[in-house]
């Protein structure tokens, strides 16, 4: 990759994210984990995955957002893990050239 260009992964599961910041990844998407589904089963999920659901940082450069999405996996409810659809919008920094 361009080392000057940002960097995007989408990868299923963030459980993978360490690798992801080790080879210079900007961005990881992911999903897999539905939020956590069913309270208070997300404590078991927290064991298996770096994180649940949202926007978190690993090393200096690399963030993860991690969807609860819109499905579940197994019984069809979900409890405290409400479904989501995510807009993200990427925007370059200010002052740089952007691509």
């Amino acid at each position: 990759t361009d080392p000057g260009l940002p960097v995007l992964l989408l990868a299923h599961q963030p459980k993978f994210i360490d690798r992801a910041a080790a080879h210079g990844i900007d961005l990881q998407l992911s999903g897999h984990t539905h939020g956590g589904q069913i309270w208070p089963f997300h404590y078991l999920v927290r064991v298996d995955q770096p994180a649940v659901a949202g926007l978190s940082r690993h090393g200096a450069r690399t963030l993860l957002y991690t969807s609860r999405g819109t499905g579940f996996w197994g019984p069809p409810f979900r409890v405290f893990a409400p479904s989501e659809i995510t807009l993200l919008v990427l925007r370059a920094p200010q002052g740089s050239a952007g691509v």
